[in-house]
């Protein structure tokens, strides 16, 4: 549950008191400190394309699109024949935020969803498993007749991404399987889910989702939304917004799924105004780097002692030292924002922006169930006197956000080949000591 880079060790494991770190080994033997997940289990086929692809193959460039089975085995044949697929990966938004989340952790996670009842050394079910880190618990996904999903993602040399999705059998998760499975995500840190799930609700994953969130949400435990594309957000954003309301603690997104689901083309604004539906917002920016938003009781606000920010927002960081809370528990509810730049200005080189979105999200997810770990391993630590729903501060929480998203784009996966490195060099470690 370790955190990377430079952090101050009084603050984050306050050691002031011998008799603070709890006693009860077999406690936290025992435990498990995890993270569900509900996917369309699928592999991602990466292509780097002509332009001209595109068009001729009736793709519509920069959005997300489901395919029939014969047109995916078209496309999937002219990719080899052109030579055009740089690689094959286990795929799924869900999927890659928990397999990041497990490297970065070092923990279990759990993943909820269907997968072909026989599977074969070579085929997707195959490349699926072995592309997943082991600490993601598979042993509870639902076997089925059909084939894996595959999700093609072609890149134009301008580096725009487009996706073509074969679905196969990843929506026929029911609803039985998720309630006989409800003790899993009662006793969560959080349940994560995406709006690729709800997409269709004539589908079993549909009804599969909604249940799994009803039991997250009578369990108190957080529902963390990611929104996917924003095209479907678009297409059903009276949905989604409800959605949201009802159902979610944080929502992930980047700045075109936020103008989708508000119509507001300025990103701060964007996150302030799904403030007043949810508890957290996670904003991904590109190359403009990240905006995390959040609620905190006014008397437990904290000052930053960085300089103050003006954008759409006067002073939008004045408080970005809190640590944020569900709405419904602060007595003074006050808007707080943080916002901050790629990560030592970006790499060099980008590898790929495929997955850099859920590499930031599982930073996040990694500091929300650090929560939970040291509420047992150091119950009496002060940092419980507060009702928050993160370990660390909305500024801290970004800057870890923004390490781990850089980490995916120097690579050629949108998965976390590794943790991030054990020593920072100088320059980075400065960088997190600002």
């Amino acid at each position: 549950m370790k955190f990377p880079g430079k952090r101050k060790s009084e603050h984050y494991f306050p050691k002031k008191e011998k008799t603070r770190e709890s006693q009860v080994r077999n406690v936290l033997e025992t435990e498990s400190y995890y993270i569900v997940g509900i996917d369309q289990l699928l592999v991602d086929i990466e292509c780097r394309v002509p332009e001209n692809f595109i068009t001729e193959n009736g793709l519509k460039k920069g959005e997300s699109q489901v395919l029939s089975e014969e047109q995916t085995e078209h496309i999937y044949e002219m990719l080899k024949e052109g030579n055009y697929i740089s690689g094959e990966y286990a795929g799924g938004s869900v999927g890659n935020t928990l397999h990041n989340y497990s490297v970065l952790a070092d923990e279990r996670s759990v993943m909820l969803g269907t997968i072909k009842k026989s599977i074969t050394v070579g085929d997707y079910a195959f490349k699926y498993i072995r592309n997943t880190s082991v600490r993601v618990d598979l042993s509870y996904l639902q076997s089925i007749k059909g084939e894996m999903g595959r999700a093609m993602c072609f890149i134009t040399p301008d580096g725009e991404r487009s996706f073509a999705i074969s679905k196969g059998g990843m929506n026929l998760l029911n609803e039985k399987n998720i309630r006989e499975n409800s003790k899993i995500i009662e006793n969560s840190s959080a349940l994560l889910i995406s709006a690729y799930l709800l997409r269709d609700e004539k589908e079993p994953i549909f009804k599969a989702t909604i249940a799994a969130c009803e039991i997250a949400m009578a369990a108190k435990v957080p529902v963390v939304f990611t929104l996917g594309t924003a095209s479907l957000i678009a297409s059903k954003k009276d949905f989604f917004r409800k959605f949201i309301s009802d159902y979610v603690t944080i929502a992930a997104m980047n700045e075109l799924e936020a103008a989708a689901i508000t119509d507001i083309e300025d990103s701060l604004l964007s996150a302030e105004q799904l403030l007043d539906i949810t508890d957290l917002i996670l904003l991904t920016e590109g190359p403009k780097g990240l905006t995390i938003a959040g609620w905190v009781d006014a008397p437990l606000a904290r000052h930053t002692t960085n300089a103050l920010h003006t954008k759409s927002l006067v002073d939008y960081n004045k408080f970005e030292f809190s640590r944020p809370m569900r709405k419904e528990d602060c007595s003074e509810p006050i808007k707080i924002y943080t916002h901050i730049n790629p990560f030592m200005g970006g790499p060099s080189e980008v590898k790929t922006t495929n997955g850099a979105g859920d590499a930031a999200l599982a930073a996040l997810l990694h500091d929300l169930s650090a929560k939970c770990y040291y509420q047992v391993r150091v119950p009496n630590s002060p940092k419980h006197n507060v009702n928050a729903l993160t370990y660390s501060s909305l500024s801290q929480l970004a800057k870890y956000a923004n390490r781990v998203s850089y980490e995916v784009i120097t690579q050629k996966s949108p998965r976390l080949m590794r943790g991030l490195p054990e020593k920072e060099t100088a320059l980075e470690e400065a960088y997190w000591d600002k």
